[in-house]
């Protein structure tokens, strides 16, 4: 036991050693530490006070889409009515964890180019594509971005010269093909930083968040984003039943055209024979008696079927359930000053310390 306690005591007074000299060489190096972190932290105020300033909102929703087959109160005022439900069944639609797809679709987000928004300074609403091609800003720290970090892209695409759009011919424009133009293509990668789109596939919730330099702009954006959206999933999930509904329609409205014509010449046939006893008058009157019932026949049927189309048409369409609605942002989401302040200041004193350690070593290496 002695002998390990003068083996471990030597142990100890080396580390307390270790230490001593380890703050002795910081403090020697103090003014080195000092003047790194001052020059960062400068940097770090710099970057606070330009950065550019952002408002993000949000929206939270849920989708409520009818499943199996179609009941409840619908289906049984279509029975009392005499119109069976029983064969239609509804289909889950769009999951939720597709509406990503929906987000990053070409058609989607060239209608979110048109999205008016309130800009502070101007009379009237302008549209997105508009605001960042004629009046968006991105300020000095923008700027400095674009001609420091982003100068050698800027120097590529002056050599490359400007990429001519693809231009369309008539039949190539009546095709299903979708095209956009490099203007269009720059705008909707601004567009798609700024939207964000989160599906929690455990609770199936969707949040959508938008970003831009106005605060009621972002909300604006936000809304947009959540009504589009909504109508392309309600519009895949009906477009089944509407083309049932549009096809049962234009048989109807057909087969009744040829009922009320039907109609009048069976009226006016039984006018003309009223008092008319031969055979053949009778037998005109009863061909054309069958004819209106086959007819008639048709006619409620189809009356029924398109009801029941109707019906169905409502029960497909997906119902949307804000949780969180769209508000006007109050605070900045960006910059956040402080924390950049707090971070830059770290950096540099972390850099500093970095600096006297390997300023030691290097002095070592050269007296060995």
């Amino acid at each position: 036991m002695t002998q390990q306690n003068k083996i471990s005591k030597p142990e100890v007074e080396d580390d307390e050693i270790d230490l001593i000299a380890l703050a002795k060489t910081l403090w020697n190096g103090r003014k080195t530490v000092l003047k790194t972190t001052l020059i960062f932290m400068a940097i770090g105020l710099f970057v606070a006070i330009f950065s550019e300033k952002e408002y993000t909102a949000s929206t939270t929703f849920v989708s409520q889409t009818g499943e199996g087959k179609i009941g409840g109160s619908l289906g049984g005022l279509a029975a009392m009515a005499g119109i069976n439900l029983g064969g239609m069944s509804s289909d889950s639609g769009i999951s939720p964890s597709l509406y990503p797809q929906i987000l990053n679709s070409i058609p989607f987000q060239k209608e979110l180019l048109q999205t008016p928004l309130t800009i502070d300074g101007e009379k009237e609403k302008v549209t997105f594509a508009k605001y960042y091609t004629e009046i968006y800003s991105p300020g000095l720290f923008g700027y400095l971005k674009k001609y420091t970090i982003g100068l050698p892209g800027l120097i590529i695409g002056a050599i490359k010269g400007k990429p001519k759009d693809i231009v369309l011919n008539g039949a190539e424009k009546d095709s299903n093909v979708v095209t956009i133009s490099k203007k269009e293509d720059k705008l909707i990668k601004i567009l798609t930083d700024q939207i964000r789109l989160q599906v929690n596939e455990d609770d199936g919730y969707v949040t959508i968040s938008s970003a831009m330099p106005e605060a009621l702009a972002a909300a604006e954006l936000t809304l947009r984003v959540q009504q589009l959206l909504q109508e392309y999933v309600i519009d895949f999930k009906i477009q089944k039943s509407k083309e049932q509904l549009s096809f049962i329609k234009s048989r109807y409205v057909e087969v009744e055209d040829k009922f009320k014509n039907i109609q009048k010449e069976l009226a006016n046939n039984r006018d003309r024979n009223q008092n008319i006893t031969k055979a053949i008058a009778k037998t005109s009157t009863e061909m054309l008696q069958d004819e209106y019932n086959l007819i008639y026949g048709v006619y409620l049927e189809l009356a029924k079927q398109l009801e029941a189309q109707y019906i169905q048409v409502t029960e497909d369409t997906p119902v949307f359930t804000v949780l969180k609605p769209v508000a006007v942002p109050i605070e900045k989401s960006k910059p956040k000053r402080g924390m950049i302040l707090v971070v830059w200041t770290f950096v540099g004193l972390f850099l500093g310390i970095g600096k006297i350690f390997r300023n030691q070593i290097i002095m070592k290496l050269k007296n060995n």
